[in-house]
């Protein structure tokens, strides 16, 4: 049991370390490289699935590493612009928000992302550009699609917050007048009329 509490606590100060002001973009910069280094490992897991390669291809995993971490501090310093930029939580705000992703980060990291991978492969610059231009409209339409989908989800989420507990009291208010209103009835006792209710459940 001490050894759980001590580990609790460690993670806790971890966790307050990596996230304080000061360390958070030391903190986004790191994952940003390790989400990218675990992305190319399950797309190259799936590759090795099909046939398309018999092993796993690390230097190709390190060059996404060293590519993220140099995502890393465009996107802290993006996005805390942009919440500077636009603070308010109303849904135009955060319209405008996705506007800006769109149109001013996911080109700039699009081209960022192939023109540092295309160097570290050992092409050229002029070959990079030509392989971003390739492929660039075919990564930007997936990217609408996620953030759409992203955001339906978030938006599932915020309708859950907003009225689940409405959705508790209706029910428990449905129920109530459910039971209590089948179970009334009247009898005639003695020349009397009475009128009793019973709870079922």
């Amino acid at each position: 049991m001490k050894n759980v509490s001590k580990l609790a606590k460690s993670a806790k100060i971890i966790w307050q370390t990596c996230f304080s002001h000061k360390n958070l973009w030391v903190t986004n910069t790191l994952t940003c490289g390790t989400l990218f280094a675990v992305g190319d490992v399950i797309q190259q897991q799936a590759e090795r699935v099909r046939g398309v390669h018999a092993y796993h291809d690390w230097p190709r995993t390190g060059r996404l590493f060293v590519v993220g971490l140099s995502q890393g501090p465009p996107h802290h310093i993006f996005y805390l612009w942009l919440d500077k930029l636009l603070p308010q939580k109303t849904a135009k705000t955060v319209f405008k928000k996705i506007l800006m992703d769109q149109f001013i980060a996911a080109p700039f990291f699009a081209v960022t992302f192939f023109l540092m991978a295309g160097l570290l492969e050992g092409k050229d610059l002029p070959s990079a550009w030509q392989e971003f231009k390739t492929k660039f409209p075919a990564v930007y339409m997936y990217r609408v699609l996620y953030v759409n989908a992203v955001t339906v989800l978030w938006d599932v989420f915020l309708s859950h917050m907003k009225h689940y507990d409405q959705h508790v009291g209706a029910v428990v208010y449905e129920s109530s007048e459910v039971t209590v209103g089948a179970t009334c009835k009247d009898e005639a006792h003695n020349g009397a009329r009475e009128h009793s209710c019973h709870k079922q459940l």
